[in-house]
């Protein structure tokens, strides 16, 4: 049985990939890490590879689960994610 074969990341995508995880680890902040990824109900070496980049391209549920326990706006990650600055802020709900 053949496995399925992923497309391979473009640029841009690592870009967003990378911009992704920098934002969840400043929205993050001094919380520890494994203390989000269980409110969030992932793995830590799940979060820990968000974070660093490494999945780039990570499912909707997960990214909502994270912007929830970390209370990030999803329309306005969105918005920070597909603009031309991958390293702009990423306003918390409320602010």
């Amino acid at each position: 049985m053949l496995g399925m074969v992923r497309t391979p990341l473009t640029p841009g995508e690592r870009e967003r990939g990378l911009a992704l995880g920098q934002a969840l680890q400043r929205a993050r902040g001094p919380r520890s890490a494994a203390e989000v990824a269980m409110a969030a109900g992932i793995s830590l070496d799940t979060l820990r590879k968000i974070e660093r980049g490494a999945i780039a391209a990570p499912t909707f549920f997960t990214v909502a689960a994270l912007a929830r326990v970390l209370d990030l706006d999803l329309t306005a990650l969105a918005d920070t994610l597909t603009a031309d600055a991958p390293t702009a802020e990423v306003s918390a709900r409320g602010t």
